[in-house]
C-alpha cells in the first residue's frame, strides 16, 4: 500500500520489535518492520521519514552478531533521515561510531529511573525524571565521538545519547513498552519534532487508500472471499464489498473444525445483517479425512491451507469471473511466519500465510496484510460492523485443529466444542468477555483417573486459556476469579462426557504462545 510518510523499523530480533510499530502507528504515522538484512537499494525505495533500530537478544560485539548489510548511518546522513536506536540499537550506534560496548558490570532488567541531563528534542514534554523499562546485559564502556550524553540512570551513565547535527539518537531503554511511562511521548517527539512527520494515518485514511488499491488491482475480475466468520475475514468482506460490490463472492466452508453452531451463525449473519451473498460449503468430511492420524501442528496447518485452496479453486469454477481469493491475513501473521536469519525464528506457520500451494490458481487479495488486530477492529467500526461482532475474540484459521494437540477425531472435536461453549458462556455471563483478548478451551491428549459417583473414570483433561493483549504479539494470562473458575470446571466435568479434569493455563507470551499449537 502507498503511504505518504513511513517509518522503517529494522528488526534485530527483539521480542519488543512489533510494539515499536504499534506505538508509532498509535501516533498516527505508518510504520513497518524489515529484517536488518535489508539491502541499501530496498531501503532507499521505501523512502523512510525515519529509521528505528530495534533491540536484540544478541551482543553487538559477539561473533555473528546481527549487523546491517551496509552502513545505515552513512545512508541516513546522506539523505538527512533521522535514526533512533533502542537498546541494541543504541549499542550498534556506539560500536560503529567510535565507541565501545562490553558486558555490563550489573545487568539491568525491569524498572529504572531516567534522569535527563541535557536538552534534546526527544525530551519535549518529558519530566526531569521518568520511569523507563530496561532489558540489557551489555553497556557502553566508551562514548562515541561527536555524541552528547542526554540521559542516565543509576546503573547506566550512558543511557541516552544524541548527535544533533547527524540526527542520530540512542536510548538504552525500551520506550515502546507500557512500563516506560513517557515512552509514547518520546517516540512522538522522534516522529514529529525530529523526523518532521505530519501524522494523519488512521482507519479512515486506510479505508480510502485500500478501496482505491483494491479497485485498481481487481479491475473487472471477481473476488472470492474466504469467510470464516471471524472479525478479520468479516471486515475484509465488508471492505471488499464497498470497493467492488457484486464482483465479490463470499464463501463459507465448514471444515469440521468450527466452534459450536459457528457455520449456521455466520451464514445467517451475512444474509440478514450485511446483505451480502454467501455460499455455504460443507467440506468437513474432506478436511477430517486428510487430517486423520496427523499429530504434527505444522502438518495440520499445511494440510488445512492446501485443502482450503483446493475447495476454493473448485468453488471458483461456479463463478466465471473469479480471479482472486481474499483473505483476512494480518501483520502479526506475516511477521510470525517469517524468519529473519538468526535473531528471529519462525514461531509457527500461519494458515493464511504459510499453507498456500505454489500452484494456486487464484491470485491473493489481502487488504489487512499491514494491519494489527485492533486496527482491523477500528476499520470495521468505521464500516458499520456492529460492536458485538467487532469485539469477538480472535479465532484461528485452522480452527479447533490446533486446540486438539495430537491426532484429531470427530469424537475429540465434539467433546471440545461442548467444553468451549460452556467456557465462553460462563465468561459472558460473568461480564468478563470484553476484558479478555482471547479465551478458549483445549482438549489435551492426556487421560487421567477420576471418580464420578461410585465409578472410576479415565477421561480427557481440558485446559482453559484466557489472555489479555493489545495486538496478540505479547499477552498476559488473565486472572480468572476463583469462583468463576469453579463454576466453569464444575459445569464442564458435569455436562461434557469424556472430560473429568479441568486445568487453567497461567503462561504469558512470551515465553509461551497464545494458542497451544
Amino acid at each position: 500500500m502507498t503511504h505518504s510518510e513511513r517509518i522503517i523499523i529494522l528488526d534485530f530480533g527483539s521480542q519488543y520489535t512489533q510494539l515499536i510499530a504499534r506505538k508509532v502507528r498509535e501516533n498516527g504515522v505508518f510504520a513497518e518492520l524489515h529484517p536488518y538484512t535489508i539491502s541499501e537499494q530496498a531501503l532507499a525505495e521505501l523512502q523512510p521519514k525515519g529509521i528505528i533500530l530495534s533491540g536484540s537478544p544478541f551482543s553487538v560485539y559477539a561473533e555473528g552478531a546481527p549487523l546491517p548489510a551496509f552502513d545505515v548511518f552513512a545512508f541516513a546522513e546522506a539523505r538527512k533521515i533521522p535514526v533512533l536506536g533502542l537498546c541494541y540499537g543504541l549499542q550498534l550506534i556506539a560500536q560503529t561510531q567510535g565507541g565501545a560496548v562490553d558486558k555490563a558490570a550489573k545487568r539491568e532488567f525491569g524498572y529504572a529511573a531516567l534522569e535527563i541531563v541535557a536538552e534534546s528534542p526527544l525530551w519535549k514534554d518529558i519530566p526531569p525524571s521518568s520511569q523507563v523499562w530496561m532489558s540489557h546485559g551489555d553497556s557502553l564502556t566508551a562514548f562515541p565521538k561527536g555524541f552528547d550524553i542526554i540521559g542516565k540512570t543509576e546503573n547506566a551513565p550512558y543511557c541516552a545519547l544524541q548527535n544533533l547535527e547527524r540526527k542520530i539518537f540512542g536510548l538504552q531503554f525500551h520506550p515502546e513498552v507500557h512500563h516506560s511511562t513517557d515512552g509514547k511521548t518520546m517516540l512522538a517527539n522522534f516522529l514529529f519534532e525530529i523526523c518532521g512527520c505530519t501524522g494523519g494515518w488512521d482507519a479512515g485514511s486506510f479505508v480510502e487508500e485500500a478501496v482505491r488499491e483494491i479497485r485498481a488491482k481487481v479491475g473487472t475480475g471477481g473476488v472470492i472471499c474466504a469467510l470464516s466468520g471471524g472479525v478479520d475475514s468479516t471486515v475484509a468482506a465488508v471492505l471488499l464489498h464497498k470497493a467492488i460490490g457484486k464482483q465479490l463472492h463470499c464463501i463459507h466452508i465448514d471444515n469440521g473444525l468450527m466452534r459450536s453452531q459457528e457455520s449456521r451463525t455466520v451464514v445467517e449473519l451475512f444474509k440478514t445483517h450485511f446483505d451480502l451473498s454467501i455460499d455455504f460449503v460443507d467440506a468437513s468430511g474432506l478436511f477430517l479425512s486428510r487430517l486423520e492420524g496427523i499429530s504434527d501442528p505444522e502438518q495440520k496447518r499445511k494440510i488445512i491451507g492446501k485443502t482450503f485452496i483446493e475447495v476454493f479453486d473448485t468453488e471458483a469454477k461456479k463463478f466465471g469471473d473469479a480471479e482472486f481469493l481474499a483473505q483476512g491475513t494480518l501483520y502479526p501473521d506475516v511477521i510470525e511466519s517469517v524468519s529473519f536469519k538468526g535473531p528471529s525464528v519462525t514461531i509457527k506457520t500461519h494458515h493464511n500465510v504459510g499453507g498456500l500451494p505454489e500452484n494456486m490458481k487464484l491470485r491473493l487479495v489481502e487488504p489487512f496484510r499491514e494491519l494489527f488486530k485492533d486496527e482491523v477492529r477500528a476499520v470495521g467500526r468505521l464500516l458499520g460492523v456492529p460492536d458485538w461482532f467487532i469485539d469477538r475474540h480472535p479465532f484461528p484459521g485452522p480452527g479447533l485443529a490446533i486446540r486438539v494437540p495430537g491426532t484429531i477425531t470427530r469424537e475429540k472435536l465434539e467433546i471440545l466444542r461442548k467444553a468451549d461453549d460452556i467456557y465462553l458462556d460462563e465468561i459472558r455471563s460473568s461480564g468478563l468477555y470484553n476484558e479478555i483478548w482471547q479465551a478458549f478451551a483445549v482438549l489435551l491428549p492426556v487421560q487421567t483417573v477420576g471418580v464420578m459417583g461410585d465409578e472410576r473414570t479415565y477421561e480427557y483433561v481440558c485446559a482453559l486459556r484466557a489472555v489479555t493483549s493489545v495486538d496478540g504479539m505479547t499477552a498476559n494470562w488473565f486472572p480468572m476469579p476463583y469462583d468463576v473458575l469453579a463454576r466453569m470446571s464444575n459445569r464442564i466435568v458435569s455436562e461434557v462426557r469424556g472430560i473429568n479434569r479441568v486445568v487453567y493455563d497461567v503462561s504469558s507470551k512470551p515465553p509461551a504462545t497464545i494458542e497451544w499449537e
